[in-house]
């Protein structure tokens, strides 16, 4: 059902009152990705109270909910009718049920997608229609139900990964897909380089590649490759690719750690380390990283690089993903450093700031949404 009436109103309220008094804004759902971002200056507005399933139609592969719906239980009802969402959203700071507080809403402002985006897509290639409250207090929809409503401006994809700087969102429609018949993983003892190479190599082949991972271990390189698809598909690979099969249950709680960073790679972040993530082409050779960083935990085909790195490393770790064709992102701070206290994100080019910028007026003209989320305080 809609997301009630009378709840809708509330915030429309509180957005109107805020943009009167110029009191900043900061939307929160479960808190789960607070870690992210530059600043969390503003008044808590908290999503949750826009939850609950409005549509579902499995025959047609399309779900609606609010935006405050926890991630983990629309997984559960996609699950239960054996659909699911392919670009696997993270789940952080799971609590001591191993249950996290994530929320469809931060899911699609934080636009992170975890093992399977190389082949699957993003966030935002699932999104088709949502709705928001803008700064001038305006509640607006976009989209629909279906794809060939993505016509025009295309808003929908345009909130992905905007971390509340643009609107608050309220509902959203996302594309949903079965469940695969049949997966398999498979382990290759090798270094970075090999597993880049073997990677680009499989990517030309008709394989139902799906994600990989691949990091050190007790100074051995390993790459993790998951097959998903038909059952001859997956069947015809593994014998084709060879490697050692993972038990499927094993293979399963792997996949789950690797997309909510849970693996023991993770943990070795030392208390004066930050977590970067490097976005590079697929094609990106091994980086020459600075020796105080640690190894290297390579996903996507190569396409995304995590990296543990000490401050002084940061002008380094930017240069070389800009060289590489790609940009860096100050993922986690260090446990001892503010988060707001060095840049997070990459600068701007110009023209990309200018139209940024132009977004932002357009949609929170008085700028009181999140306003320093995405910015290094000047």
């Amino acid at each position: 059902m809609p997301i009630d009436t009378e709840t809708i109103a509330d915030f429309v309220q509180q957005v109107r009152s805020a943009a009167e008094t110029r009191t900043p804004l900061r939307f929160r759902g479960g808190g789960s990705k607070d870690f992210y971002g530059q600043s969390f200056d503003g008044q808590i507005l908290d999503t949750r109270p826009l939850s609950g399933v409005v549509s579902y139609e499995p025959s047609e592969l399309v779900v609606t909910v609010g935006a405050g719906t926890s991630l983990a239980e629309l997984e559960a009802l996609l699950a239960a009718q054996g659909q699911c969402l392919p670009f696997e959203p993270p789940h952080f700071n799971r609590n001591a049920d191993g249950v996290s507080p994530a929320t469809v809403g931060g899911m699609l402002a934080a636009g992170l997608s975890g093992p399977a985006r190389a082949s699957a897509g993003a966030v935002r290639d699932f999104v088709l229609g949502l709705q928001i409250i803008n700064g001038r207090a305006e509640h607006l929809t976009f989209g629909g139900q279906v794809m060939k409503n993505v016509a025009g401006y295309d808003v929908s994809r345009l909130m992905n990964g905007s971390m509340g700087t643009l609107a608050l969102l309220t509902e959203i429609s996302l594309k949903v897909l079965p469940i695969a018949p049949a997966e398999a993983t498979l382990v290759f003892p090798c270094d970075q380089a090999q597993a880049l190479s073997w990677l680009h190599g499989w990517g030309a082949k008709p394989l139902p590649l799906n994600a990989s991972c691949w990091m050190e271990q007790g100074g051995q390189g390993r790459l993790y490759l998951r097959l998903r698809g038909a059952q001859a598909a997956v069947a015809a690979a593994c014998k084709t690719l060879g490697g050692e099969r993972m038990a499927d249950a094993a293979a399963s709680e792997f996949w789950l750690a690797c997309r909510d960073q849970r693996l023991a790679w993770f943990e070795q972040r030392t208390p004066t380390q930050d977590l970067w993530r490097l976005s590079l082409p697929q094609t990106a050779a091994v980086l020459l990283l600075p020796e105080s960083c640690s190894s290297t935990l390579v996903e996507w085909h190569g396409g995304q690089r995590w990296i543990c790195a000490e401050a002084s490393d940061a002008p380094r770790l930017r240069e070389l993903a800009a060289m590489a064709g790609g940009h860096a992102t100050l993922f986690k701070t260090a446990l001892d450093r503010p988060v707001s206290a060095v840049q997070r994100f990459d600068t701007l080019q110009p023209a990309l700031a200018r139209i940024q910028a132009g977004l932002r007026r357009e949609f929170d003209p008085i700028g009181i949404f999140n306003p320093e989320r995405a910015y290094l305080k000047s």
